[in-house]
């Protein structure tokens, strides 16, 4: 059975947070104190400017600068399986000027950008990520059996109220009770949230709700996954975890560890293993290496057959190193918290059915993430095209 250990070192200017599994650190995130993060926070807003060429519009949110929204986070959200949605509407008959509007936080802004903003509001749960104004009922992918994604669903559309739709999370799997008392928490975060809204004595533009840390996230996420030990080395973090444990009985067998500053990472070697993760190359067993380049636009990896010249044929080769590097890459992407369009290359295979294994192979290493990915399979080109989504926004 693998044995989950959350670490959290936190210095003068930063935090550290490790997530240990077995030994092996399967996510690593850093927080300094300039790091500006709203992600998922939830604003009233009003609006500025509307750029009909853009087919956008600049909120005022009441951050340092003015939010975008695109045509597409204004107009309702419909589930494309049984309806299309018309993008051919000029988003001025939608909003107008100095209007008020419910906003959340999709990406944050950079130096050069303000943050990306949508109505589509996405309230999480431990087993449900809540979606208002919306009748889309969906099952995490990561659910493979089909009579448990029905169950779930059906569960979840008699328990939900009118106008809520709902992402149903892979820690739902053969849980009843949980789910329904966990819509019940979320749909009452989210009325009051609403209500706030309407409070006209209130200052215009605003926050309402702000999102969870990186660790209260990591321990609601984990919830089915059960953390069995957490190690800190601050009182702040210890009154977090401590009232989070409190709080649910999931964590009520949790053991809270203090640690001096000097000795928390002598655990497992983690110093050693924190100064790999920014390596551009990684050597896999068998010889081969994986290579990870960022770019504004994408990340690109490369597989190379290094050191590694087998002992059979050349296609046999290639499909060793490939598989090696399949399983490497989905342990780099979780654990550098890579986010965005992911482009593998791999080296040439000649058989369809070696690409498949290859692409099923990732499908299913990428199930030990908790981040949403997509793949898109082999491009013409042979080239594995992917996305995935940040855990920690701040790393754009």
């Amino acid at each position: 059975m693998q044995v989950l250990e959350l670490i959290i070192k936190r210095l003068e200017k930063q935090r550290q947070i490790v997530l240990v599994e077995d030994g092996k650190i399967v996510e690593y995130y850093e927080e300094t104190q300039n790091d500006n993060r709203h992600e998922g926070n939830i604003y009233i807003g009003v609006v500025k400017d509307i750029i009909k060429g853009m087919q956008a519009a600049f909120v005022d949110i009441g951050i340092e600068k003015n939010s975008l929204i695109h045509l597409k986070d204004i107009i309702e959200k419909k589930d494309e399986k049984k309806e299309k949605t018309n993008f051919n509407q000029d988003i001025s008959t939608l909003i107008k000027s100095k209007q008020k509007l419910l906003v959340q936080i999709k990406k944050d802004s950079n130096e050069k950008k303000g943050a990306r903003i949508s109505t589509h509001i996405n309230l999480p749960g431990k087993y449900i990520v809540l979606m208002p104004n919306t009748d889309i009922i969906t099952v995490s992918q990561k659910i493979q059996d089909k009579e448990e994604q029905e169950r779930l669903i059906q569960l979840v559309s008699k328990t939900i109220s009118k106008g809520n739709g709902a992402v149903i999370r892979t820690s739902a799997e053969g849980k009843e009770k949980e789910v329904i008392d966990d819509i019940k928490y979320v749909e009452s975060k989210w009325e009051k949230i609403v209500k706030d809204s309407q409070d006209e004595k209130q200052n215009i533009p605003r926050q309402l709700y702000k999102s969870e840390d990186i660790v209260e996230k990591m321990l609601m996420d984990l919830t089915n996954k059960k953390i069995e030990k957490v190690i800190v080395n601050d009182s702040l973090d210890y009154n977090e975890i401590n009232k989070i444990k409190n709080e649910n009985q999931e964590y009520k067998n949790l053991s809270i560890i203090v640690k001096s500053e000097e000795s928390i990472f002598d655990i497992y070697n983690l110093e050693q293993q924190i100064n790999k993760i920014s390596n551009r190359k990684i050597w896999l067993k068998c010889g081969g290496f994986i290579t990870i380049d960022k770019t504004e636009a994408l990340t690109a990896i490369d597989v190379n057959t290094g050191k590694y010249t087998g002992n059979k044929t050349m296609e046999d080769t290639v499909f060793k190193v490939n598989k090696e590097a399949t399983i490497e890459i989905a342990k780099q992407l979780r654990l550098r918290d890579i986010g965005g369009i992911i482009i593998i290359d791999y080296i040439d295979m000649q058989e369809e059915k070696d690409k498949n294994e290859i692409e099923n192979l990732l499908k299913q290493e990428l199930r030990k993430d908790r981040s949403k990915t997509q793949i898109e399979g082999f491009t013409k080109l042979d080239l594995m095209e992917m996305t995935r989504k940040h855990i920690c926004s701040h790393k754009d």
